[in-house]
C-alpha cells in the first residue's frame, strides 16, 4: 500500500468509540471512516468471487483445471488480504503479520498441493468469506446510513409524493446513528479481520518453539565458538607469557650465583611478562562480561563505551534497575557492535544511543547520521541479530540510502533493585 501522507491521514488508527459531542473533529473523524467503509465495502464484492474460486479449485483439482485456476486465484487471495492486513493493521495502530508457509523453489504441481495444507491460505479465504458477507453489512452501513437521508429529501423535493415524505420522515435518524455507530462498527470490522488473519495461539507457540530451538543452536554453537577463542587466546596470550617467565626466572636462579648482574636483567625481563600476561589475562575476562557493567551497570557501560569513539554520541538512557548480568552483557555487546559499525562504515558526523526499560522489555536505539544502507544480513549485525536471539530479542535495521540508520532491538527481561539514575547527554 502507498505510504503517502493522505494514505496515512485516511487510514490513521480509530482515535475512540465513544460518541462525543458534535464538534468539528468528531465530524471529520466519521466522515474519515465514512470513506474507509465504503472502499472496504466495494472491495467485498471482488473478495467474495475470490472465496468462491478459491473453494472451487479443490474439486477441479482432481480433473487438473484446478491447479491452474489456483496459480490465479491463490495470488489475488493473497494481494487482496495483504491490502486489508494493512488497512486493518493501521485503523487498529498494530501490525497484523501473514504466516505463509514457503513455497520456494515448488513446480507447478506441488505449489497449489503447499497452498491446500497451509493453514494461514484457508484464513485467506474465511476472511474472503466473511468481507464479501457478514463484512460487507459492517461496512456498508456507514456510508448507507449517510446517504439514505440525502436520497429521501431529494426525492421529497424533487417528486414531493407521499412515498417520499414518510421515507424521510423515517430516515431522520439515520445521521444520528452514523453518529454513533461509525466507529464501533469499523473498528469491530478491522479486529474481525485481525482475529481470521491472525495467526492461532497454537502456531504462535510453534513458531516460538521453533525460533527457540534455532536460537539454542546458534546459542550453543557461538558459546563453542567463544570457548575456542577464549582457549587460542589464553594458549597464544597469557599461558605463553607465563611459561616464558619461569624460564626466565630459572635461567636466572642458575646465574644468581655467577653473574648477579645478568641475573637481575633476567628478574626484570620476567617482571614485565608477568605484567603483560596480566594484561592478556584482563582482556580475555573484559571479551566474557566487562567489570564496567559490573562496576557501573549497562548505562554507565555504554557512556564509557562512546568516550574514546571519534564522532559525537548523543545518549538517552534510562534503566533505572540492575539486569541479569548475561542480558545486560549481551546488551552491551550489541551495543558496541553497532557503534562499532558506524565509525568503520557509515561515515557519520554523529551518532545517538537511546535505551529505556519499562517494566517487560529493554529497548534499544542506535543511529547515525551516516550514508545508509546498512544490511542485517552483513557479519556484523547479524551476530547481534543473533546475540539477542539467545534471549528472545529482536532487531530492526531502518537504513535507508542517504541515511539516516537506525537500529532497534529489544530484550525482554525484569529489572531487580534500583541501581542508577536516569542520564542523557553527549559524549
Amino acid at each position: 500500500m502507498p505510504d503517502s501522507p493522505s494514505v496515512a491521514a485516511l487510514l490513521s488508527p480509530i482515535t475512540s468509540v465513544r460518541p462525543k459531542p458534535v464538534d468539528e473533529a468528531g465530524l471529520a473523524e466519521r466522515l474519515r471512516l465514512t470513506l474507509v467503509a465504503a472502499g472496504l465495502a466495494l472491495l467485498g464484492v471482488p473478495a467474495l468471487v475470490l472465496a468462491v474460486l478459491t473453494l472451487v479449485c479443490v474439486p477441479l483439482g482432481a480433473a487438473g483445471v484446478g491447479f491452474g485456476l489456483a496459480h490465479l486465484v491463490v495470488p489475488l487471495d493473497e494481494r487482496l488480504t495483504r491490502l486489508h492486513r494493512a488497512v486493518s493493521g493501521r485503523l487498529l495502530g498494530e501490525d497484523v503479520p501473514a504466516a505463509y508457509a514457503p513455497t520456494g523453489g515448488a513446480g507447478f504441481l506441488a505449489r497449489p498441493l503447499r497452498w491446500l495444507r497451509d493453514p494461514a491460505r484457508w484464513r485467506d479465504v474465511a476472511f474472503l468469506a466473511c468481507s464479501g458477507t457478514g463484512g460487507w453489512v459492517m461496512a456498508g452501513l456507514p456510508p448507507l446510513l449517510l446517504v439514505t437521508p440525502v436520497v429521501h429529501w431529494t426525492g421529497l423535493l424533487l417528486d414531493g409524493g407521499w412515498v417520499w415524505g414518510l421515507l424521510a420522515v423515517l430516515s431522520l435518524p439515520c445521521p444520528l446513528v452514523w453518529w454513533v455507530v461509525t466507529p464501533p462498527l469499523l473498528r469491530a470490522r478491522a479486529i474481525t479481520e485481525r482475529s481470521i488473519l491472525g495467526r492461532s495461539r497454537v502456531e504462535e507457540l510453534e513458531e516460538r518453539v521453533t525460533r527457540v530451538a534455532e536460537s539454542r543452536a546458534e546459542t550453543l554453537d557461538t558459546s563453542a565458538a567463544e570457548i575456542r577463542r577464549i582457549e587460542r587466546d589464553l594458549h597464544d596470550g597469557a599461558q605463553a607469557r607465563i611459561a616464558a617467565v619461569g624460564m626466565t626466572v630459572g635461567l636466572a636462579e642458575k646465574l644468581l650465583a655467577s653473574d648477579p648482574v645478568a641475573a637481575a636483567e633476567l628478574l626484570r625481563e620476567a617482571r614485565e611478562t608477568t605484567t603483560s600476561a596480566l594484561e592478556d589475562l584482563r582482556s580475555v575476562v573484559r571479551g566474557i562480561h566487562p567489570p564496567v557493567l559490573s562496576d557501573r551497570g549497562l548505562a554507565g557501560a555504554i557512556e564509557a563505551l562512546t568516550l574514546p569513539l571519534p564522532l559525537p554520541v548523543t545518549l538517552a538512557l534510562d534503566v533505572p534497575g540492575a539486569l541479569p548480568p548475561p542480558v545486560e552483557s549481551a546488551a552491551y555487546f550489541a551495543v558496541a557492535e553497532c557503534l562499532a559499525n558506524t565509525v568503520k562504515h557509515a561515515g557519520a558526523g554523529r551518532a545517538w544511543v537511546a535505551v529505556e526499560h519499562d517494566g517487560r522489555v529493554l529497548r534499544m536505539r542506535v543511529g547515525d547520521d551516516g550514508r545508509g544502507g546498512a544490511s542485517p544480513d552483513g557479519s556484523g549485525l547479524a551476530g547481534v541479530a543473533r546475540r539477542l536471539a539467545a534471549f528472545d530479542g529482536t532487531m530492526s535495521v531502518t537504513s535507508p540510502a542517504g541515511g539516516p540508520t537506525t537500529v532497534t532491538m529489544e530484550l525482554p527481561c525484569a529489572l531487580s533493585s534500583p541501581r542508577t539514575s536516569p542520564s542523557s547527554g553527549s559524549a
